[in-house]
């Protein structure tokens, strides 16, 4: 069984900071895709970055130039680091994996949230 848990989350005003870090746990052979995601109150589940295990990074365009996602494969961690945070950041972040074996979508973590005061 692959657990994934999130930490680094909470409360900052707007231009501030916040690292989250997720950790997986359990039977891994390989995570190829890690990343995040996030949902907001009322809004669909949406892809914030991901990061394959060469390093090839995606970002959702409103994030760009402000989150940089990394990941120590020897470790099977993934961050996020967020800089310039707006008030429109405030969701439940999900980090996610993609390996061999794991169910439709990948394995998903409890989601923490974020939240950005203005």
């Amino acid at each position: 069984q692959v657990q994934l848990v999130e930490s680094g989350g909470g409360l900052v005003q707007a231009g501030g900071s916040l690292r989250l870090s997720c950790a997986a746990s359990g039977t891994i052979f390989s995570m190829n895709v890690m990343g995040w995601y996030r949902q907001a109150p009322g809004k669909q589940r949406e892809l914030v970055a991901t990061i394959t295990g060469g390093g090839t990074t995606n970002y959702q365009d409103s994030v760009k130039g402000r989150f940089t996602v990394s990941r120590e494969n020897a470790k099977n961690t993934v961050a996020l680091q967020m800089n310039s945070l707006k008030p429109e950041d405030t969701a439940v972040y999900y980090c996610n994996a993609k390996a061999p074996g794991a169910p439709s979508g990948g394995y998903w973590g409890k989601g923490i949230l974020v939240t950005v005061s203005s």
